[in-house]
């Protein structure tokens, strides 16, 4: 089949785009307002996109349901950083509901149990039993087309600043991210966890 997305043409009751492009991995991001609020919220379209330096982003797109920007674009553009938490498969349940749109300054980590702990460098807490974060110093907002001009589309960049890993993840002098059992978005409602991996060297 062939389909124009800017159409809506595929002829399925769902456009399918975001069950083609997996497994997309979770940044997990944890701000705080002005006042120090937190707020934890998930977003698929997410990624590690540089490493020298390590740059990540993450793109809240869209609106709440009362017409306000999402909270945690404007605590990272008015503060300035936020903190990937790597979800897990122990985890998804806490992840899951901490999606749910709430008002500004509700504490989705309070409300899903899940302790905060301070970073290191940057103000944002980070989630205390998430084996891995992301310590992250905002960079800039690139603005995007939108086919709707009142939804905002736009990517948020990072610069990655510091990175706690949890002790049991390292063996041998690598990390075997097998043990944390991250998960990612498929399309839908569907989700994957990373179990087991594969190993191929690429040509020199």
């Amino acid at each position: 089949m062939f389909y124009e997305p800017r159409l809506n043409n595929s002829g399925l009751p769902i456009d399918p785009l975001k069950a083609l492009v997996v497994p997309r991995p979770i940044g997990w991001i944890s701000s705080v307002d002005l006042q120090g609020r937190v707020n934890l919220a998930p977003f698929s379209f997410f990624n590690l996109v540089a490493d020298s330096p390590p740059i990540v982003m993450f793109a809240p797109n869209g609106k709440k349901p009362n017409g306000e920007i999402k909270d945690s674009r404007r605590n990272v553009e008015e503060v300035g950083a936020f903190v990937v938490n790597l979800a897990t498969w122990d985890l998804r349940e806490q992840m899951t509901a901490t999606s749910a749109s709430l008002p500004a300054g509700t504490d989705e980590s309070a409300l899903a149990g899940l302790a905060m702990v301070p970073s290191t460098i940057v103000a944002p807490p980070r989630v205390a039993a998430s084996p891995v974060a992301l310590e992250c110093r905002y960079l800039q907002t690139v603005e995007l087309p939108s086919l709707d001009p009142e939804e905002p589309n736009a990517v948020l960049f990072g610069d990655v600043v510091g990175i706690h890993i949890a002790d049991h993840l390292i063996a041998d002098g690598r990390v075997d991210i097998t043990r944390a059992k991250p998960i990612a978005r498929m399309g839908y409602s569907l989700y994957a966890v990373v179990e087991e991996t594969f190993r191929m060297v690429r040509p020199r």
